[in-house]
């Protein structure tokens, strides 16, 4: 029970500090209302990518034949299944780039990247380096699920981590096909305690890769911050500067590795919420900024430090592609194993997905629609959004706000940082672009068996 009182006591203490902060406007203390439906409107923001605002959806109902708890785990060797991970990593990056090959698809993906980078037009080249940022919240050092002295789990053995099955197909897809070293590639969740029974598993396929943590435990390496500040936007006074970590600064590329799950605070926890694991220290603690302020901010039309991390030039600035983890799912705190999905194709089944696009706020938009249809509550809230719609109009957001975490004071407005828009309805899941509409997202959907 202890870390659970210790997450009573961390959320008590972010609302009561909420009040003080001029990054957060006064809240009602009344129980919010669920919205029925989402808010219609036109595509929000500018596509990014190869096919702007394309987002591809790859289901596998065979991936796993984990029945649940009591079955084992569902992360343990030959419940997810490798092979067809793989296959299902390999087809979304195709259908991405448009390419009948992984290697070339990587290819068009890396030179798109540099040439909108202003790098050149030229591929992945040898010796840069690569940050694979998973979501281990299931791992975070404070809760106490993985034991500092053993490093083995102890609680929450079936919690919605990022899996180790999906992290191996994304590495043998860099080593194989793109031919990055093993040494330049780091997979790092700054505030966790990477376990003994995830470590095993991808050390034995990939034990030159770099892996870093809060403990740096033997065989892992411990996470250190560099000197690249970040600044948020809601520009806090009185608090400790922040930092990325230095396996950041170093990368040339990053990879958003993001989980399909809800949130019962924020709403939802996706590839904006997962960079809250980018920073050496944990987002509500003392001396620092609470970076819960925002994202647990009831208001609408509010600052969102999602925006900030999206924007970040050496975070969101630096990533060549957005994925998500969705062979799994549930909400984020109160889960401790995942939930099926009652609806087609999931058909009271896993949801056995992964999401991929070059485009992070497209890509947000479509697995909260998901999520959003999945449950009564979460996604429901009507704050559940709102850091999309922040996002998508970062140059002029409905906050006012002036993002620019890049510089100590308000200097460079960010641009959009993707499209945002809801599909037209939950059995046809259409966005606009597949409704032949020059603007918005397109999902891409593929089915393995």
């Amino acid at each position: 029970m202890e870390n659970l009182f210790d997450r009573r006591r961390f959320l008590q203490q972010a609302a009561a500090l909420g009040g003080l902060t001029a990054c957060r406007k006064a809240g009602s203390a009344e129980k919010e209302p669920l919205l029925q439906r989402p808010e219609a409107h036109p595509p929000l923001g500018k596509g990014q990518g190869i096919y702007p605002g394309r987002v591809v959806w790859v289901h596998d109902p065979k991936v796993t034949d984990w029945q649940g708890p009591g079955d084992g785990h569902w992360w343990e060797p030959g419940r997810t299944k490798q092979d067809r991970l793989n296959a299902m990593m390999a087809r979304c990056v195709m259908e991405l780039a448009g390419q009948t090959s992984p290697a070339k698809a990587w290819d068009l993906l890396f030179r798109h990247f540099n040439r909108t980078h202003g790098r050149g037009d030229v591929g992945y080249r040898t010796g840069e380096k690569i940050l694979i940022k998973p979501n281990w919240v299931g791992f975070i050092w404070r809760d106490r699920n993985v034991d500092r002295e053993s490093y083995r789990l102890v609680r929450r053995q079936d919690y919605m981590n990022t899996g180790p099955q999906v992290i191996i197909a994304l590495l043998g897809q860099l080593v194989n096909e793109v031919g990055v070293r093993p040494p330049d590639i780091t997979v790092c969740d700054s505030l966790a305690l990477l376990p003994e029974e995830y470590y095993h598993i991808l050390r034995e396929a990939y034990p030159e890769v770099r892996y870093e943590d809060y403990g740096g435990k033997p065989g892992r390496i411990q996470v250190k911050p560099s000197d690249l500040p970040l600044y948020w936007s809601c520009r806090p006074q009185g608090v400790a500067q922040d930092y990325l970590p230095t396996c950041i600064a170093e990368a040339t590329y990053l990879i958003n590795l993001a989980n399909l799950k809800g949130h019962t605070s924020a709403g939802v926890t996706l590839c904006g919420k997962n960079h809250f694991g980018s920073l050496v220290r944990w987002p509500v603690q003392q001396g620092y900024y609470d970076m819960h302020r925002g994202s647990f901010n009831p208001e609408r039309k509010a600052y969102r430090e999602q925006v900030d991390l999206l924007g970040h030039a050496h975070l969101g600035g630096k990533t060549v592609l957005s994925i998500i983890d969705g062979i799994f799912t549930g909400k984020h705190y109160i889960d401790p194993s995942p939930r099926r999905w009652k609806a087609p194709p999931f058909n009271d089944f896993w949801p056995c997905s992964l999401f991929v696009s070059q485009d992070a706020v497209a890509l947000d938009s479509v697995a909260f629609d998901f999520i959003w249809d999945a449950w009564e509550d979460c996604a429901r809230m009507p704050r559940g959004e709102d850091y999309l719609h922040e996002a998508a109009l970062a140059d002029n957001p409905p906050s006012g706000t002036f993002y620019d975490p890049n510089h100590p004071r308000p200097t460079q407005r960010l641009a959009s940082l993707g499209v945002h828009e809801h599909w037209n309805n939950p059995e046809e899941r259409k966005y606009s672009r597949n409704l032949g509409r020059p603007e918005g997202i397109e999902l891409l959907y593929a089915r393995l068996d």
